[in-house]
């Protein structure tokens, strides 16, 4: 039977890496309180969006002429992008040209990041992935359009180049965009931690995170190792299929919550440390 503590502190005495550098706080935080050892090294690093020209850019397309249609694909992403209009002096022009065109986002988050700004989307995606979005719009037609698409964090040649191959003219808006990470010592720490069996999981938020992750392994000689440590001992859990992705696609087993929320992700791990350490008994 559990003692109280271990009801209390799931994670105590596993220790968890943490690759995000966007909420990481909040995140570590979580996870230390549920008794977590955190081992913290962003494999990335976001350029501050109003510092951004590449998001400028796009900002001043979407202005230059009115669009048909704006694709969402995150709350924070697109909450981003209007603030940083918002330095720039020119979000109530950006928004009204949202405003004036049809609006189609990825789930919730995004609904209500639009609806905060008094915008009213046509669809939802049930699944909130970018998928299901791209078949909505292929099934009602693109070519002739003018679509502005949020995007986050990455670039989405497939989805884009869909929409183009489909007749339609993309304006792409890349609100956070990522950059090595400013400490890639810290990095290939964590890398020699989960191979030396020091980690017992390996948390990420986003594709470029993991995707990294195994880029920088590679460039110092690890990436190998660290994707034996990863299919045999190390648990990798990520908020959801995207950011799972790279890792899959090196055939590495992850977890996911059911719900791509960082609080499910904490709770998904405090479950699974501990139920993969009673089933080795």
């Amino acid at each position: 039977m559990r003692s109280m503590t271990d009801q209390q502190d799931p994670l105590a005495g596993y220790t968890v890496g943490v690759t995000a550098e966007r909420r990481a706080d909040d995140f570590i935080t979580a996870l230390e309180r549920r008794g977590a050892t955190v081992r913290h090294a962003p494999t990335i690093r976001i350029v501050p969006l109003v510092d951004d020209d590449e998001l400028r850019a796009a900002t001043d397309a979407v202005l230059a002429e009115p669009i048909d249609l704006a694709v969402m694909t995150t709350g924070q992403g697109f909450r981003g992008w209007i603030d940083a209009a918002r330095e720039w002096g020119v979000s109530e022009a950006l928004l009204g040209r949202f405003g004036a065109a049809r609006l189609v986002v990825r789930g919730p988050k995004a609904k209500g990041a639009a609806r905060a700004e008094d915008l009213t989307e046509e669809w939802s995606a049930p699944d909130e992935t970018n998928a299901e979005v791209l078949d909505y719009l292929l099934e009602r037609g693109v070519a002739g359009l003018r679509i502005a698409v949020q995007l986050h964090g990455a670039p989405l040649p497939e989805f884009v180049g869909a929409l183009t191959d489909a007749g339609a003219s993309v304006v792409q808006a890349q609100p956070y965009r990522w950059l090595p990470p400013v400490d890639v010592d810290a990095v290939i720490r964590l890398v020699d931690a989960a191979i030396a069996g020091d980690v017992d999981a390996l948390a990420f938020t986003s594709a470029p995170a993991a995707a990294n992750l195994l880029a920088l392994a590679g460039e110092h000689g690890r990436r190998d190792s660290l994707l034996v440590a990863m299919r045999e001992r190390v648990l990798c859990a990520c908020v959801g299929p995207v950011t799972a992705a790279p890792l899959v696609d090196q055939e590495v087993p992850v977890v996911q919550p059911e719900r791509q929320r960082l609080g499910a992700l904490v709770k998904l791990i405090s479950a699974e440390l501990p139920a993969r350490a009673q089933a080795r008994r």
